[in-house]
């Protein structure tokens, strides 16, 4: 077996370590600048290396990633942990996230009673 390379795309190695189903949707999150390499914003073809810290935005959420080996290709599950290094900080507890009202799609507009009955949930009486 070789070693391993010493740099890899970086949009070749977000598909290798499963950060992105596709390689073109690694692609497209480059364009759209939701990769960063060491803090700068990442274009698909950079050369990541060792030691790298990717943030790379995922549904709305940052994930923070360290390059510990360069992968080209998809491999198995066990090489995939032995090559990044995932150092995103857990989310928060579902009690400190406030509850947001969803009205049904296609409701239209509330009326002055849904409103009122908002405004008692927000707190927010006019009382």
């Amino acid at each position: 077996m070789t070693d391993a390379p010493t740099s890899a795309r970086v949009d070749a190695w977000l598909w290798a370590v499963r950060v992105y189903k596709t390689r073109s949707a690694a692609t497209s999150a480059c364009r759209a600048g939701h990769v960063r390499v060491n803090g700068d914003r990442a274009k698909a073809a950079q050369p990541v290396r060792p030691g790298d810290e990717l943030r790379v935005r995922v549904q709305g959420f940052d994930r923070i990633l360290v390059v510990k080996k360069t992968i080209a290709k998809r491999v198995g599950a066990a090489l995939v942990a032995e090559s990044v290094d995932d150092r995103t900080p857990p989310p928060p507890p579902r009690e400190s996230v406030p509850f947001v009202p969803v009205r049904d799609r296609g409701a239209g507009r509330p009326t002055k009673r849904d409103r009122r009955d908002i405004e008692k949930l927000r707190g927010r009486d006019g009382e």
